[in-house]
């Protein structure tokens, strides 16, 4: 296998359509399967391609030979949106196909999702009662819009993630990501998860614990002696930082166009399975950097 955008595709198609068996539907089969959908779909991801009737017009023109059948934009919205518990899915099967799944130790944090910028839109906007305004501390600014939690390895394959409410607390979203899926817990013993400073609290180190869990993150400066392991976290602080980097700067996080609670949520899947995909390949064939996108981005 090389580290071509079209082995990825190949590989990406062949793995959903020998694992994942998608349920048969009534009437004529989709000349787009399931399959075929998400590999267009991490395609357009990984090419940088946001607005949806731009990739399909880039597709129809170069991607041919790989897609017998394209659909037009209604079409493909259409399917997308409906393919968010599919998309799932994949990127945990994909994720659970590396060597880098069972890894020890994750990391945590979250990451702006902004939805909508002008105050009218925010009024007739469709995602009302699921965002809100939240304040980017990166950026020093408020936005509207949602919060990407993510927990990842070390070397950036995603674990699993949730959107939330920007309102809501850091801690209390891990908490219930815990109690989601306890088997990701009971299935790495001695499991370790690095923070930073917004996942302090003495409830959620009671509540990892008993579960066998540690957590490492910052202390306070006017604590009179740092927390054991706390030159570790300094050295690899920064790799959620680049992870996120990754799905905003490559991937297009920012630019997702998402308008409704599955257009946004799909959309954001999307850039997550585009990642995973890569780091899955990167790892079967051996490519010296597993986070690369460098290959396949042109």
């Amino acid at each position: 296998m090389t580290t071509e955008l079209d082995t990825l595709l190949t590989a990406l198609y062949v793995h959903i359509d020998d694992r994942l068996k998608t349920r048969r539907r009534r009437g004529r089969p989709p000349w787009l399967t399931d399959a075929e959908l998400l590999t267009l779909a991490v395609a357009q991801a990984i090419l940088g391609f946001h607005g949806e009737a731009r990739w399909l017009r880039f597709a129809h023109a170069h991607l041919r030979g790989m897609f017998p059948y394209l659909p037009q934009r209604p079409g493909y919205n259409k399917r997308l949106r409906a393919a968010l518990p599919l998309a799932k899915a994949v990127i945990r099967s994909l994720a659970a196909d590396t060597d880098l799944w069972l890894d020890s130790c994750w990391i945590v944090d979250s990451t702006p999702v902004e939805c909508v910028r002008s105050r009218p839109a925010v009024l007739r906007s469709d995602l009302a009662g699921w965002a809100s305004y939240g304040y980017c501390h990166s950026h020093s600014r408020f936005y509207w819009g949602l919060k990407l939690h993510l927990i990842c390895t070390p070397a950036g394959l995603p674990i699993t993630w949730a959107l939330a409410d920007p309102k809501v607390d850091e801690r209390q979203v891990l908490m219930a990501i815990c109690d989601l899926e306890p088997d990701l817990l009971t299935a790495r013993p001695g499991l370790l998860i690095l923070a930073d400073k917004g996942y302090i609290a003495a409830e959620l180190d009671r509540f990892l614990a008993a579960r066998g869990v540690s957590l490492l993150r910052p202390s306070y400066r006017n604590r009179g002696r740092p927390r054991p392991g706390e030159a570790l976290l300094k050295t690899v602080r920064q790799l959620i930082e680049s992870v996120n980097d990754t799905l905003k700067g490559q991937l297009g996080l920012e630019q997702h166009g998402g308008r409704t609670i599955e257009g946004v949520g799909v959309r954001v899947a999307q850039r997550i399975l585009a990642l995973t995909c890569a780091i899955w390949h990167n790892r079967t064939t051996g490519a010296p950097i597993a986070r690369s996108l460098i290959a396949y981005d042109h």
